[in-house]
């Protein structure tokens, strides 16, 4: 089959991304940022974990790498001004980690750039060993000594999972997320003023794709 022009541009300037996500947070389930309103508790502390099972950025393949963004929500997250430390894979080479950081970070514009835009500070990127799995619904994060977290996914009567989508706000927009529950979550990163341990908090786990050509 022929490649056209346009096909060459969206490969070389914008991002083909798939894989499964991981987020928890400190709210209760299920986390009301989802629906446009405030936090429990008024402020939100949060980590998430894209991992790419397959993908490209600017043409560079991605596959089978983890980025993992920390953040601090001050209030409604439709205000922004989130306060954010990135973590990327540090299996990933220096190409793959600047294609990751242009497109989490939201340089090459399209729905990333739509969500990097609620960010107010990024305190820091760092590299880490990251090891992110999901089976049967249930999830698993490691990053170093630093973060840790199990989670298993809410089932509906048929068995099914439960499932969020045409939500005002999303980390995966355009894919279904599952409702789910973090059994344990720990962060221990002081240094970055990211510190905290919690038991049967909010989870949100999914299958995302994004394919955006660029602009």
């Amino acid at each position: 089959m022929a490649t056209t022009q346009g096909d060459a541009a969206a490969r070389t300037t914008g991002y083909q991304l798939e894989g499964t996500l991981l987020e928890v947070c400190s709210c209760d389930v299920l986390c009301p940022c989802w629906i446009g309103e405030d936090p429990d508790g008024g402020t939100c502390d949060s980590f998430l974990a894209y991992n790419i099972d397959k993908g490209t950025i600017r043409g560079v393949d991605v596959s089978d790498l983890t980025l993992v963004s920390v953040v601090n929500i001050p209030g409604n997250v439709l205000q922004g001004n989130l306060r954010q430390l990135m973590l990327i894979d540090d299996r990933a080479t220096e190409e793959q980690a600047d294609a990751m950081l242009d497109a989490f970070s939201g340089r090459l514009g399209g729905p990333l750039a739509d969500l990097a835009a609620l960010v107010g500070e990024v305190v820091a990127v760092e590299r880490a060993p990251i090891s992110h799995e999901i089976v049967d619904g249930a999830g698993t994060l490691n990053v170093g000594d630093k973060i840790e977290c199990v989670t298993h996914a809410f089932k509906g009567p048929d068995g099914s999972t439960t499932t969020l989508s045409n939500t005002i706000f999303s980390t995966v927009p355009g894919s279904p997320a599952y409702v789910a529950m973090a059994d344990s979550q720990r962060i221990d990163i002081p240094e970055h003023g990211f510190q905290w341990s919690y038991e049967k908090k909010n989870a949100i786990q999914s299958d995302w794709k994004l394919d955006f050509a660029g602009e």
